[in-house]
C-alpha cells in the first residue's frame, strides 16, 4: 500500500495502518530537521486559504519549504477568479496544471473534495467550513500518543463548541478508529449534529449513551457530560448497567481535554442572538482541580478566545503549543507521503473500510446543508447532488460532499412502470418497497409535489410520516 498521489479529504481517507506509518516517519523527521531539505526539491504547492489562517497555512508553507519545495499562495477570494462567478472545479484544474499539490481551507464544506475531484494532483483539506480538518486531526493524535503513549483504550474528553468545529468533527472518528472512548462536554446549544453521531455508531461500533437517559442521581456525579462513547474494545457495556458504568469510566480520570472556542463565524442569526458567550464554560485552574481531571492533557486547536485561561499556559498539562509545534513535522510526513519524496511500510488492514452504494441522478433532492458545496454551486454542471445509501431501515442518504444525511420522504423505481404512466407509481419511504429497490433504479423525492411534478402517482403504500429533523423540506 501506499500514499503516493492520493488525497486527505476526511480522517476516514486514511487507515489505522497508514496513520501509524505516518507518525513513524514524523518522528523520524522531527529528530533530524535539518536532513529533509531536498526531498521535495523542484515540487510546488499551492496553498489556497479562503478563510482567516495562522498556524495551519503557515505550518503547511514550513513543512514544504522544509523539504526543499516553493509555494505559491492565494489568500483572499476577492483577489481571485472565484469573485468573478469562476466555478471551484475550474480552479481546480487551473490551479492543478501549474502544482504538483493542492492545500485548500474553504468556507464551503465538501469544497475540498470537489477540487481534489478535478484538480489531478494530491489534494490536503486545510478546513472546509465546519466539515472537516483532518490534518489538525493528524497532530492532535500524534501529541496524544506521544504523551500517553497509545490511544487505545484512553478517555477523551470534547469540550466547547461541538456543533461547528470541524477539528472536533474529524476528531471523533479519529478517535473511534484508535479505541479511545469519547466524553461530549458541549456548550448548551452546540451539541455534536446527529449525524456525525449516526456515522460514528454505524461505522465505528460502540456504544453511545446520552447523558439525558441517565438516572438524576447519577447526572449530579458526572459534571457537564452530555453523552459517552464507548468504544467496541472497552471493558464496560453500557447496555447492562449505563448509570454505573459511566462512573466507573470516569473514576480514573480523564487522559485529556480537547477544548474548542466557539465558532462563532459559523453561528446563525438565531444563535448569535441567544449571547452563548455568557453560556460558554471556561476551562481553568479551578476545574483542573476536579479529581476527574488531575492527570489530564488539556489540549486546543487554537487560537483560544475566553475558553481557556492563560493561567493554565505554564501548567505541565498543557499541550496546545506543543500541539502547534508538531504540526511542522506531521505535515512534513504527509507532504512527503503524497508526493511519493518518501516511502513506508503500510500494513494491510484486517477489514477493509465500508463502501456505500452511490445514489445519484440529475433530479431530486439537494443536501440539506446551505453550506454544502453542492447547494452552494447551484448552477454549476461538475457539482451536481450525489449521496450514499447509507441505510435501508430507515432509508438513510449521506452527502458525499458534506456528509450530512436525511431521510427522503418517497421513493419510486426507475423499472416498474416500463415506460406505462398507468403504472408509474411512488411509495412511502417507510414501506418495504424503499428496501427492494435495487440502488441503481432507487428514485428518491422530497415531497409528493416533487414525485407528481414527474408524472409519478402515489400508490396504496404512500402514507404521511413523521418528518425527521434534518430531512430537507
Amino acid at each position: 500500500m501506499t500514499l503516493v498521489n492520493r488525497s486527505l479529504i476526511t480522517i476516514d481517507d486514511l487507515s489505522y495502518g497508514e496513520i501509524e506509518a505516518l507518525f513513524k516517519l514524523a518522528d523520524e523527521m522531527a529528530g533530524a530537521m535539518d536532513e529533509q531539505h531536498g526531498l521535495c526539491r523542484g515540487k510546488i504547492m499551492a496553498s489556497l486559504f479562503f478563510e482567516p489562517s495562522t498556524r495551519t497555512r503557515l505550518s503547511f508553507e514550513t513543512a514544504m519549504h522544509r523539504l526543499g519545495g516553493n509555494v505559491i499562495t492565494a489568500a483572499d477570494v476577492g483577489a481571485t477568479s472565484l469573485a468573478k462567478g469562476e466555478s471551484i472545479a475550474d480552479m481546480a484544474k487551473v490551479v492543478g496544471s501549474y502544482v504538483d499539490m493542492i492545500v485548500i481551507r474553504h468556507p464551503w464544506e465538501g469544497a475540498a473534495k470537489v477540487v481534489a475531484d478535478y484538480s489531478g494532483v494530491p489534494v490536503i483539506n486545510a478546513g472546509d467550513g465546519g466539515h472537516q480538518h483532518p490534518t489538525q486531526t493528524l497532530l492532535d493524535l500524534y501529541t496524544i500518543k506521544k504523551e500517553k503513549k497509545t490511544l487505545k483504550g484512553l478517555k477523551i474528553g470534547l469540550w466547547g463548541d461541538l456543533k461547528y468545529g470541524r477539528t472536533i468533527h474529524s476528531l471523533i472518528f479519529a478517535l473511534a478508529k484508535f479505541g479511545a472512548n469519547i466524553l461530549f462536554y458541549p456548550t448548551p446549544g452546540l451539541e455534536v449534529p446527529e449525524h456525525i453521531l449516526e456515522k460514528l455508531t454505524l461505522e465505528y461500533g460502540g456504544e453511545l449513551e446520552k447523558h439525558k437517559s441517565l438516572d438524576p442521581a447519577a447526572k449530579e456525579k458526572l459534571f457537564p457530560l452530555d453523552a459517552i462513547y464507548l468504544t467496541p474494545s472497552s471493558p464496560h457495556q453500557l447496555a447492562m448497567m449505563p448509570d454505573v458504568n459511566i462512573q466507573v469510566e470516569l473514576k480514573t480520570g480523564i487522559d485529556a481535554l480537547y477544548v474548542t472556542r466557539p465558532q462563532k463565524e459559523r453561528f446563525t442569526t438565531a444563535e448569535k442572538g441567544k449571547e452563548l458567550r455568557e453560556k460558554y464554560p471556561v476551562v481553568d485552574k479551578k476545574l483542573l482541580k476536579s479529581k476527574e481531571f488531575r492527570r489530564t492533557l488539556v489540549m486546543h486547536p487554537l487560537p483560544r478566545v475566553d475558553e481557556l485561561a492563560r493561567e493554565l499556559d505554564a501548567d505541565p498539562r498543557s499541550m496546545y503549543f506543543k500541539q502547534a509545534a508538531r504540526g511542522v513535522p506531521v505535515r512534513m510526513a504527509l507532504i512527503a507521503l503524497l508526493l511519493g519524496a518518501k516511502d513506508v511500510a503500510i500494513p494491510q488492514e484486517k477489514a477493509p473500510p465500508i463502501t456505500y452504494p452511490v445514489y445519484r441522478r440529475d433530479y431530486g433532492p439537494r443536501c440539506p446543508n446551505p453550506r454544502c458545496v453542492s447547494v452552494q454551486e447551484t448552477e454549476v454542471k461538475y457539482v451536481r447532488p450525489e449521496f450514499k445509501v447509507v441505510n435501508r431501515r430507515p432509508l438513510t442518504l449521506r452527502c458525499i460532499y458534506c456528509e450530512h444525511g436525511f431521510e427522503p420522504e418517497y421513493v419510486a423505481s426507475s423499472d416498474w412502470h416500463e415506460g406505462k404512466t398507468a403504472t408509474k407509481k411512488y411509495h412511502s419511504a417507510a414501506s418495504h418497497w424503499a428496501r427492494k429497490i435495487r440502488t441503481e433504479n432507487l428514485i428518491v423525492f422530497r415531497s409528493n409535489k416533487d414525485a407528481e411534478s414527474l408524472g409519478f402517482k402515489p400508490s396504496r403504500y404512500v402514507k404521511v410520516r413523521h418528518r425527521r429533523k434534518g430531512t430537507p423540506k
